[in-house]
């Protein structure tokens, strides 16, 4: 009972500074022509609500993707509809199609940082109890600890709630996948880690340590016996996840090459600009002093 205390506090004490950092501004506001990641954010469900799902990677008359075109996977674009429908009924000021560009007021900002602190609460924070209370070694003391640490870090604080983004859904989507694994539920978290791979693309990074873990117990328990109806049950779970998550694109393969070249930009490079320089062109000019990251410019975190 004691430790459920303890967890209850560290909890109400990640959501309070989350909620405190979120009072403050964010990078790009009131900063034409792009308003930074919070715009982005705000323009995708402008984008989702208003346009049918074939527009929305597509470059069109009202679809311009150089103003914060979607380039993430489909779960993303997802989320910001849903988020879009509920903002809709508050005040559709806030998702009119092109007039709403750069909106800014307090009613939004608070809605706009109460999805984040709701996707945490849903998502993020329930994966970090679990799994600093069941998956890690030591006393109660020790667990929670390393939970006060996990919901207190800095960095994802700073980006999600400071800057404006929603990694801890990606991250959380990915942490139900190795509590799912440490549990023994290995379809269970490849499910939850494809999702994480579908919400953002970056979880790819941690795709390697995923991929390894599950076929070496494959290995372990014999390609030849359990081994294999395993890695054929885990094989069959990741293709229908991601066809599921890919449905309504896979109709057309324009648009799932598409929705592929948005989420992976490889022509285009990993920055999109508008007319300051980036740091790397600072570089290579050696302006170097009066040259800085610009607020517009997407960073793939």
């Amino acid at each position: 009972m004691q430790t459920w205390s303890l967890v209850s506090i560290c909890v109400l004490l990640g959501v309070a500074v989350r909620w405190a950092v979120s009072l403050n501004s964010y990078s790009g506001a009131g900063k034409p022509p792009m308003f930074g990641d919070y715009e982005a954010q705000r323009h995708w469900q402008e984008v989702t609500f208003n346009l049918p799902l074939q527009e929305w990677y597509f470059n069109t008359t009202d679809n311009d993707l150089n103003y914060w075109g979607l380039d993430y996977p489909p779960l993303t674009a997802y989320h910001s509809w849903i988020c879009a429908y509920i903002a809709k009924v508050i005040n559709p000021e806030w998702v009119e199609l092109h007039k709403s560009r750069g909106y800014e007021s307090p009613a939004h900002k608070l809605f706009m940082r109460a999805t984040v602190l709701l996707a945490d609460l849903l998502i993020y924070i329930p994966a970090v109890v679990l799994y600093c209370l069941y998956l890690t070694d030591g006393s109660s003391k020790k667990k929670v600890s390393t939970l006060f640490c996990f919901l207190l870090y800095p960095g994802l604080i700073l980006i999600d709630y400071g800057h404006f983004q929603y990694n801890g859904v990606s991250l959380g989507f990915a942490l139900w996948g190795v509590l799912a694994l440490g549990l023994g539920l290995d379809a269970l978290g490849s499910v939850a880690f494809c999702l994480a791979l579908n919400y953002k693309q970056m979880e790819l990074y941690h795709a390697l340590p995923f991929f390894c873990y599950l076929l070496g117990k494959c290995i372990k328990l014999g390609l030849m016996g359990r081994g294999l109806f395993l890695l054929v049950r885990i094989a069959v779970t990741v293709l229908m996840t991601f066809a599921l998550c890919w449905l309504p694109f896979l109709s057309d393969p324009n648009q799932t090459l598409q929705v592929v070249r948005r989420i992976f930009p490889v022509a285009r490079g990993l920055f999109e600009h508008g007319e300051q320089p980036s740091a790397l062109q600072c570089l290579a000019s050696r302006k170097w002093i009066p040259c800085r990251i610009k607020e517009n410019s997407r960073i793939k975190w």
